[in-house]
């Protein structure tokens, strides 16, 4: 904590203050609010009700209005404070409201009914957590299975992509043959085609083998990515050929040597793909909503989208899968992030 506390308050070393060190903290103070600030709003809206959701002005705490009972009355009644007249600063529950005018009573004395202007009484609110939003999400919806779906297909897809990726760059970095430097650019080349310029080729031979509404359907052709290939490949280019020749010399087969030797080298580099491929598979959207078409078989984005309906969307429960579905992605990235900079330097990605 004192290390952090001196990084924070770090100045230009005179001991006091410079015009620099205000404009730089205040740069980062906004960078921060501006890349945070979001987040922070989606979390606190998450536990909003329904009826706080649609409140204005919005307010960043998740807030809703006051509720009494009142005798007489089957279910609570919302509670206003009066602004002016003779009964100013007095708290009144509605009963309903007509045009202009609201009939209200005192939760006091709930007999007599008293007219009150609608514009003349603000709402009693209080600061209220919907922790329902989670729980319901978790008990109607069937949130663990859609949450299974994503993460069975976001691992897979993300250890294949690593064994196939590292094999081509082990390839195309250590071995010398005719067409190396050619084969390289092509795969580099794919990078210029859009996605969904193959989608429709991938989906027919997809739906050729029979695995539509099928998660491997989603896996198999996203798993040889070139940028992957490139960024492994850039990073073996850098590991010494002296110690795959020592081993050579010693019987190692070039299985051996790709696992034990080249594969241990390169776990900064296989970090950072590996961040990258969670990313990509955990928020893929596109494919996953041509591929599968059984709700069962649906993953957590395919779940989002479906909350959206013609008519009405359950905003809060969209809000609180939303935060429910980046807790995971933010995980992986704080294990893996102390990798991020050194991989990408030592990969030669600027």
């Amino acid at each position: 904590m004192a290390n952090i506390a001196k990084m924070l308050t770090a100045t230009r070393g005179r001991g006091r203050w410079d015009w620099t060190d205000w404009a730089s903290y205040g740069y980062l103070i906004l960078g921060v609010c501006i890349m945070f600030g979001p987040v922070l709003w989606l979390a606190a809206s998450s536990l909003k009700s329904e009826s706080g959701l649609s409140e204005y002005p919005p307010s960043l705490l998740p807030t809703e209005q006051v509720r009494v009972s009142v005798p007489g009355y089957a279910s609570p009644l919302p509670l206003f404070t009066i602004d002016a007249g003779e009964r100013a600063g007095k708290q009144l529950a509605e009963i309903r409201r007509i045009g202009i005018q609201a009939q209200m009573v005192d939760p006091a004395d709930p007999k007599a009914v008293i007219r009150v202007p609608v514009d003349g009484r603000t709402k009693v609110m209080r600061v209220h957590a919907a922790w329902d939003n989670y729980t319901d999400l978790i008990a109607k919806f069937n949130f663990g299975r859609y949450l299974w779906n994503t993460v069975f297909i976001t691992t897979i897809a993300t250890v294949l992509t690593l064994l196939v990726n590292s094999m081509a760059a082990f390839a195309l970095s250590k071995y010398r043959f005719s067409g190396r430097d050619a084969v390289f650019l092509i795969m580099l080349a794919t990078l210029m085609i859009p996605p969904t310029i193959v989608l429709v080729p991938n989906y027919l031979i997809i739906a050729t083998l029979g695995l539509t509404s099928n998660p491997w359907g989603v896996i198999w052709p996203a798993v040889a990515t070139p940028t992957g290939v490139f960024m492994l490949r850039q990073y073996m280019l850098t590991l010494p050929d002296d110690l795959i020749e020592a081993a050579r010399m010693d019987n190692a087969s070039e299985w051996r040597i790709y696992w034990r030797i080249v594969l241990p080298l390169s776990a900064p580099a296989l970090a950072v793909l590996a961040i990258f491929s969670v990313m990509w598979r955990w928020n893929e959207f596109l494919w996953p909503m041509v591929v599968l078409s059984r709700s069962e078989s649906f993953t957590l984005q395919l779940a989002l989208n479906s909350f959206q309906g013609e008519l009405t969307t359950a905003w809060n429960y969209l809000l609180a899968m939303t935060v429910l579905t980046l807790l995971p992605v933010t995980v992986v990235f704080l294990v893996l992030q102390k990798y991020i900079t050194q991989g990408i330097a030592s990969a030669g990605v600027k």
